[in-house]
């Protein structure tokens, strides 16, 4: 039986209106097409390098976009739209970021407090306890304020935020960086134990080898595409993935020859028509560059290639 799908994005689109020369206006569009599901139980990693849209993703299902920034598509929350005033309603409780920034955390309130927020709860606080326990984080750091504590204790602290709700979705915007290895698979081992209790999890991370540890699916941004969605045992083999870009991050990985690839990530404005790997792709051809590229079903997953590669 197919699992509930909690979160469901088709075709979103994320631009910024910018002023150029005076008060002449443009519009920079930064994600161009963008497709995510992810089910009940379920656990998808989010890849892609700096500037191909991930941290976008998470602050336009949220609501947070900046105020010069619009957005285009649907966006469907249990199969029902996920309206503005929805998104308000959920945000923190069903819902739940761990933003990529530590300076979320309010500096003028202790820790402990903005995790609980705010609220005397004895059975929460013992929730808190066996958490900083688990993220070997003294009791103590609860009574402490953001600023006095290191980067990495703020980091695990921004996990604990997530882990003492009981949500049905949690979006974590690259939750690892400056967790040691050992934290750093601690961390993504209880974002699956999320999903093992029937939450939807989507992870925003760079790390790709981290993901495959935990995750169910991969899907590969570029330049504000998703370019693939793939199984998690796809990258057993460079073989059984679909694009090209999906198969030179999986060359670029340590344990396959950390192999370099020519060229750049266009920038928005430099984008052109067609697929916005073409550039760097070895099996580019004209076609390639004629028009936009389809998002359709290659095997058990999806890839935005017309070639199956």
């Amino acid at each position: 039986m197919e699992k509930e799908k909690i979160l469901e994005i088709n075709h979103m689109k994320i631009s910024f209106c910018q002023y150029q020369k005076g008060m002449h206006q443009t519009e920079l569009p930064v994600i161009s097409d963008l497709n995510v599901t992810v089910r009940a139980g379920e656990m998808v990693a989010i890849v892609g390098s700096s500037g191909s849209g991930k941290s976008l993703l998470a602050h336009g299902i949220l609501g947070i976009l900046p105020y010069n920034a619009s957005m285009k598509g649907g966006i469907q929350y249990c199969g029902e739209p996920l309206t503005e005033k929805k998104i308000r309603k959920l945000r923190g409780k069903e819902i739940v970021l761990v933003p990529q920034s530590t300076s979320y955390l309010d500096p003028l309130m202790k820790v402990g407090q903005q995790i609980c927020k705010g609220k005397k709860d004895p059975e929460k606080k013992r929730k808190l306890d066996r958490i900083f326990e688990k993220y070997s984080l003294d009791k103590k750091v609860q009574e402490q304020y953001p600023f006095e504590l290191s980067g990495g204790m703020t980091r695990r602290i921004m996990i604990s935020t997530a882990l003492i709700e009981t949500p049905k979705l949690v979006i974590a915007d690259e939750p690892t960086p400056g967790l040691d290895p050992k934290l750093a698979r601690r961390a993504m081992e209880h974002f699956r134990q999320l999903a093992y209790m029937g939450a939807a999890v989507l992870i925003i991370t760079h790390d790709l080898e981290l993901a495959l540890e935990t995750a169910d699916r991969i899907q590969v941004f570029y330049a504000g595409y998703t370019v693939e969605d793939a199984m998690a045992e796809d990258f057993a083999k460079e073989e059984t993935l679909r694009h090209p870009y999906t198969k030179a991050l999986w060359r670029a990985m340590p344990k396959n020859g950390f192999h370099y690839i020519d060229g750049v990530q266009p920038y928005a404005r430099d984008r052109k028509q067609g697929c916005p790997f073409a550039s760097r792709c070895e099996k580019c051809t004209d076609r390639c560059q004629e028009k936009e590229i389809p998002w359709r079903l290659a095997g058990n997953g999806y890839v935005r290639c017309i070639y199956d590669t």
